[in-house]
């Protein structure tokens, strides 16, 4: 399945946001992987952060990564850089799709 999301940074936390993500940690990178995750790209404009996720199962994802350490870790740095606080306990599904243009 694929998912998009919305994400908002701090004023000023743009530079140290993509500093920040120019090396995933390992740890992060195989329980993102061991979740059922196959691609996260991230788009910025401005102080907006847009993701788009490839996973099998995006619920059981939050729910495998909600009390794995490298997540927990890498949460509490993103918390300092974003405007809202992702604790992983939410029932989130991401962005409602609008419009698709179907493939040929």
């Amino acid at each position: 399945m694929r998912v998009a999301l919305h994400t908002r940074l701090k004023p000023g936390k743009e530079t140290e946001y993509e500093r920040v993500h120019a090396e995933i940690p390992a740890a992060l990178d195989i329980a993102l992987r061991a979740a059922g995750v196959s691609s996260w790209r991230i788009w910025r404009d401005d102080r907006d952060l847009f993701h788009v996720v490839d996973v099998e199962d995006y619920a059981a994802m939050r729910h495998a990564l909600r009390d794995h350490p490298a997540n927990q870790s890498w949460q509490a740095r993103m918390a300092e850089l974003l405007e809202v606080e992702d604790d992983y306990s939410g029932a989130d599904t991401g962005l409602s799709l609008v419009w698709d243009l179907p493939c040929e």
